[in-house]
């Protein structure tokens, strides 16, 4: 059983908010098609990350990629994006639209998007949940069907609109007309033949217009579903294989050689490129790629380059996944899902190839949100410290959203995350799968240093015992950069009064400086350094002499330049009953923090936006449900970096000076 036609496919991946259903609805969808609902065949009930299966429905080939609905395991979600022409965002009847379902539809933009409302057999107000969808997402958004009055069945209003069955709200006839004005917008000619016809239009008609406006986001489908009861769910099975689009119709992925869009064509008589969206280590199966084929066809036997690798791996079994279950396949046609096992050169990200016409190819990733929330970890057993190295190096493969960096001053490895569960579930895998024995702490705040004005610097390294001496004279100027500009380096030497051969070990100077702090002891940043002039020993100078020259210049020459300390800010976004308002303000206020924006997303609930200095957001999240008892949604993102209070500043200077004695 494998596709052999690109015009067979259709991929979606389910987005959603924990509790929609999302994996249940996929079980369903597969014991629809007849395929078995074995425990290992089908995704995980709790979806730690996404999950791959398949079905064949009149003649299609439906790829489904379940993902975790926990906010903070987003970063394993949206890397099935780049896999899909279609994102399906799943929603629950009783709960309407909600800030998962925002920042999901938010993120799919690019991507032919569709909403399923699931639940529908729990009853509810079907009006207010549609009033809820378009009044988030616009009018593009409109139903393909519509739930019975007690939601034990669905009405199709696309293919049959003479249908008079009654529906919980508007009328098949309605919802139809609105699906065609909505098409035909994009279609002049369409619209004309309509308007002079006077009669409805043949939904072969409506086919290529229906796509484009998929592609443009100006049709956004809305389908009701039950999954528990199976409401629905053939009626969705049909829609997925017939409206929804194959990998020629959905918006072409995006790929760079370089800097330079290029263009690749989902045929399968071209060179082969395919894009690894997710790994997976599996203590018995090994490392497992799993990779959407966007151009050419991939076999077994199939010889792949890994980016700009020159040595090629070759594929010994191409593999089908159904859950947890894999099957081996004979091909892999434009627009397939598929996964190869053990190649350790393979990694999230990944372009594979077979022609060196597609070295340096690269596709532009998802907008990931930076991981904010960080954990020190210490190893009970030293001899555990190189094995928590390569455990952490191979769960940041399988979770974009975490980040594993190497604190010097600490002399400690820290894991960042989107939040304090995000990092629970890290130290859970690190104990089950790896049998880690682990002691945390917070992690140092990463504090930057940055200057305010222009100065000028200068220092002359003198050292004189017996024979060959050392010496070395520079002379530099700062100025600062706009905030996030980094570093620059230049120079204005003339008349060769620093050596070329020299200069390498002045800028070496200058970047420890930069790295080491001058202030407080943190890394400065936004900051352009020129050297101006220096003086040099026929006999003692040396590269060492000049290091150590443009170390101190450049402390000078901060010093001077009116030097601050910037701290992390991350922004907030906190969905929370209006009952609560106030004791959330509240707590943010004490927290430093600043209230940038408020909005009403539905009727007693108010959505806080809020900048927060990083420093003071430990505890946060369990203080937010403690607060609110567990009335809340809470969101956070990086936010950039701000200037520390004058006391804190103070504070940061004297430990800095404190640790040096």
């Amino acid at each position: 059983m494998t596709p052999n036609s690109v015009h067979d496919i259709r991929n979606l991946c389910l987005l959603g908010q924990t509790g929609s259903g999302k994996t249940t609805l996929v079980r369903a969808l597969l014991a629809a098609a007849d395929i078995n609902d074995g425990d290992n065949g089908t995704p995980d009930a709790h979806t730690m990350a996404a999950s791959l299966s398949h079905l064949e429905w009149a003649e299609h080939w439906i790829n489904l990629l379940d993902t975790p609905g926990l906010p903070d395991l987003v970063g394993r979600s949206l890397a099935t994006l780049p896999a899909v022409e279609t994102a399906a965002v799943v929603i629950s009847a009783s709960s309407g639209v909600e800030n998962s379902t925002r920042r999901m539809m938010a993120a799919a933009q690019g991507k032919c998007r569709m909403i399923i409302v699931n639940k529908i057999d729990a009853g509810g107000n079907f009006a207010a949940v549609m009033d809820g969808i378009t009044s988030a997402f616009g009018r593009e958004c409109l139903p393909l069907n519509l739930p019975t009055p007690d939601g034990s069945a669905v009405v199709d209003c696309f293919f049959a609109p003479n249908n008079d069955i009654k529906t919980a709200f508007s009328s098949v006839s309605a919802a139809h007309e609105a699906i065609i004005d909505q098409v035909i917008e994009l279609d002049e000619d369409l619209m004309a033949r309509y308007l002079e016809q006077d009669e409805a239009l043949e939904p072969e008609q409506l086919h290529a217009p229906f796509e484009a406006a998929l592609r443009d986001g100006h049709l956004i489908p809305v389908c009701f579903v039950s999954a528990q009861t199976g409401a629905g769910v053939a009626e969705l099975l049909d829609i997925l294989g017939k409206l929804m689009p194959d990998p020629t119709e959905g918006n072409p992925a995006h790929f760079l050689k370089g800097s330079e869009m290029v263009d690749v064509f989902p045929e399968a008589e071209r060179h082969a490129i395919a894009h690894v969206f997710q790994i997976s280590n599996d203590p018995y199966r090994g490392k497992i790629a799993l990779f959407r084929v966007h151009q050419g066809t991939i076999t077994p036997g199939s010889s792949l380059f890994v980016g700009d690798g020159r040595k090629p791996f070759k594929v010994a079994h191409l593999l089908r996944l159904q859950g947890q279950n894999t099957t081996e396949t004979k091909l892999a046609v434009p627009g397939d899902l598929c996964a190869v096992s053990r190649i350790d050169e393979l990694h999230h990200d990944a372009v594979l190839h077979d022609s060196h016409d597609e070295d340096y190819f690269h596709m532009i990733p998802p907008n990931y949100p930076q991981p904010v929330y960080g954990l020190a970890l210490i190893p009970r057993k030293s001899a555990d410290e190189q094995r928590l190295g390569e455990a952490l190096s191979r769960l940041a493969d399988e979770d974009p959203c975490l980040r594993v960096d190497y604190d010097v001053r600490s002399r400690r490895t820290v894991v960042r995350g989107l939040g304090e569960q995000h990092l629970k579930i890290v130290l859970g895998e690190l104990a089950s799968r790896w049998n880690l024995e682990l002691d945390t702490a917070p992690p140092a705040i990463p504090y930057r240093e940055t200057i305010t004005a222009r100065a000028e610097g200068h220092y002359r390294h003198k050292k004189q015992s017996g024979g060959a001496g050392q010496f070395g004279e520079v002379f530099l100027r700062v100025e600062p950069l706009p905030r996030g500009e980094g570093f620059q380096i230049g120079d204005e030497v003339k008349g060769g009064t620093i050596p070329a051969q020299f200069m390498p070990a002045v800028e070496k100077g200058v970047r420890q400086a930069v790295t080491d702090g001058a202030l407080a002891g943190y890394p400065i940043h936004d900051l352009r350094v020129v050297i101006t002039d220096g003086k040099h020993h026929p006999v003692d100078s040396n590269e060492i002499s000049f290091v150590t020259a443009g170390r101190h210049a450049l402390i000078e020459a901060v010093l001077a330049a009116r030097p601050q300390i910037l701290e992390p800010i991350v922004e907030v976004q906190i969905r929370v009953s209006d009952n609560y308002f106030g004791n959330v303000s509240a707590e943010l206020s004490g927290r430093r923090g600043r209230v940038t924006g408020t909005d009403s997303p539905e009727s007693g609930w108010t959505l806080i936006t809020a900048s927060v200095p990083m420093a003071d957001m430990d505890g946060f999240e369990a203080r937010l449900k403690a607060l609110c008892a567990g009335e809340s949604e809470f969101v956070i993102e990086a936010g950039g970096y701000e200037p520390v209070t004058g006391d804190v500043q103070a504070r940061l200077v004297n430990e800095y000076a404190n640790r040096g004695q």
